[in-house]
């Protein structure tokens, strides 16, 4: 006989495809048989593929032990690096800076030594995360920022975090701040920009349209000049949509790009001025619940942010 207990983590996963996790040998078709047969049995009793078992219940199956043996595991993660620099961290989720240059998720380019490995391999290295323990879940980010930007990324260490997580973001119950560097002065100090963006996916590449069609979206970002020197402007950027390339793109479209961006700016000339990289960092961070949070009630209300943006300090002495 086989026998398990539910975690959290395996909670509210339909029973077929968690029988399939915990039994990955075992035919789809046989498992229904015996379920069926009641030779797999939920607390004692019959049970349902479609039923959603809760923390703490006991799945027993009247079966041969070999659908229970699993391949010996790789773990890819633990070829990357597991150094994070973590500006807050606690039991359900993890704040990480993301430095400019490193991927988010995997692509491909890069499969191992991303973000989401480099928080798996962290959270292993502290007996956080063992994927042998797991049945399910596995560390997620609930938001992610492009390879060439900097700034808060937010992984959640449990799946009811990451669910929590994502539907505050889905209905903007999380405030993202950003810093960036803007070539020329704005005339105005602040405003709200509109659009409409329409992505090339062949290129990678978005376009700013002037009026709504199918194939665009409605974009809005909001900023504020928070210094100037004449020839560059540092501001402070909202998202009110996000959209792939947003910031980048809308700045560029009222002739402020940003200062070493390669696909929407002048990175020829300045590179000269030995700026090689975007100034563009996701510095800030607010947790602004306006419905319940569950389990990260707490956080509502509180605010991280980044220290040290390297583009604020070095040519505005501007600090965080």
């Amino acid at each position: 006989m086989l026998k398990f207990e539910v975690g959290k983590n395996d909670a509210g996963m339909r029973m077929d495809k968690l029988l399939q996790k915990l039994m990955p040998t075992l035919p789809k078709s046989l498992m229904y048989k015996y379920i069926r047969m009641k030779k797999i049995k939920l607390n004692g009793k019959r049970t349902d593929i479609a039923y959603k078992p809760l923390v703490g219940d006991i799945i027993e199956a009247y079966i041969s032990d070999e659908f229970a043996k699993k391949n010996e595991p790789k773990y890819d993660f633990l070829t990357a690096s597991d150094k994070l620099d973590i500006v807050y961290e606690d039991e359900n989720i993890l704040l990480v800076d993301k430095k400019q240059g490193v991927l988010v998720h995997p692509d491909k380019n890069e499969y191992r030594d991303t973000l989401i490995s480099r928080i798996c391999h962290y959270l292993y290295k502290k007996g956080e995360y063992d994927p042998a323990s797991e049945n399910s879940f596995t560390p997620a980010l609930a938001n992610r920022i492009d390879r060439n930007t900097g700034g808060i990324v937010i992984a959640a260490k449990n799946a009811a975090a990451l669910k929590i997580l994502c539907d505050k973001i889905k209905y903007r119950e999380l405030d993202k701040r950003y810093l960036a560097v803007v070539h020329g002065i704005l005339k105005q100090k602040q405003a709200l920009l509109e659009g409409y963006l329409y992505k090339n996916e062949d290129k990678n590449q978005v376009y700013l349209q002037n009026r709504k069609t199918d194939d665009n979206k409605t974009v809005k970002t909001k900023y504020k000049v928070l210094k100037e020197d004449g020839r560059l402007s540092l501001i402070e950027v909202e998202l009110i949509t996000g959209r792939t390339h947003q910031i980048r793109a809308h700045l560029a479209s009222i002739g402020h790009p940003l200062l070493g961006d390669g696909k929407y700016g002048r990175l020829r000339d300045d590179k000269k001025l030995g700026f090689n990289k975007q100034a563009l960092y996701s510095y800030k961070l607010t947790f602004d619940f306006k419905t319940d949070a569950g389990i990260l009630n707490y956080l509502n209300g509180k605010t991280f942010s980044v220290d040290n943006v390297w583009f604020a300090k070095e040519l505005f002495d501007y600090d965080v």
